[in-house]
């Protein structure tokens, strides 16, 4: 089984990497286009990955509460961070949206440029108080334009079981900018445990809560319900549902 996964990793990621340079060189003549253009050419290898994943990891999903999600209007997306795969997958059941992440990632070769496409804000997480204002005010611009926000409060991954310490600064854009607010758990890390190159075959549980109105809450209270719910949908690795994909 060690060498079935070693092998099906090898050529999810082999596909994967291939894919990412076709759609990352292929799309450098869309920089004259307008921003909305370049994000649905880019999203269509995001969409790619997921179903690559599926096809040759046996990676399935299932997104609770999606009826929740208000397609109406733009909102912001509270998230736990896991493995790569969320970056993937939220663009399959989100609208249009825009994450907020390190600065660094942009100077990856080929990743890079394709996420600088997509209109991310990329922040140095040591500035402080100007990387809070950055995410704010940029942050609010692009709500205001229709696209969602998409935030990582722990700031990196963190292993399945565990939760890091929630940083302030989705909260306060969410307070601010009093728009829609979902927070959502999952429990990729055990198929793509972050920081591995090996993929396990399984089904991957997406929880999304109700939307809040974040005016009415305090950002400390904000961030203990999003605590919470990270904690109510912690999956045992005794429950996760394993899956044997087929030859």
């Amino acid at each position: 089984m060690k060498l079935l996964t070693v092998f099906r990793s090898s050529i999810f990621f082999a596909g994967h990497i291939a894919t990412l340079i076709f759609f990352v060189v292929t799309a450098q003549v869309l920089w004259v286009a307008p921003a909305s253009v370049r994000y649905a050419y880019i999203h269509l290898w995001a969409r790619f990955t997921i179903r690559w994943l599926k096809w040759t990891c046996g990676v399935n999903y299932q997104v609770h509460g999606r009826e929740n999600i208000d397609l109406s209007k733009s909102g912001v997306i509270l998230a736990k961070h896991e493995s790569a795969w969320e970056t993937f997958a939220f663009q399959e059941f989100f609208p249009r949206q825009t994450f907020v992440l390190k600065q660094e990632l942009l100077k990856i070769p080929f990743f890079g440029w394709g996420l600088k496409m997509m209109g991310p804000i990329a922040i140095d997480r040591k500035a402080g108080r100007k990387a809070m204002k950055q995410v704010i005010d940029q942050g609010t611009e692009k709500l205001a334009q229709g696209v969602w926000v998409v935030i990582f409060p722990e700031g990196t991954r963190t292993r399945h079981g565990k939760i890091g310490k929630i940083n302030a600064g989705g909260a306060i854009l969410a307070q601010r900018s009093g728009v829609n607010t979902y927070f959502v758990s999952h429990n990729a890390g055990q198929c793509w445990p972050t920081g591995s190159l090996l993929i396990y075959p399984g089904t991957i549980d997406v929880y999304i809560s109700s939307p809040i109105e974040p005016s009415e809450f305090s950002v400390e209270e904000i961030n203990q319900q999003l605590e919470d719910w990270f904690k109510a949908h912690l999956t045992p690795l005794s429950e996760f549902k394993t899956e044997v994909p087929k030859p």
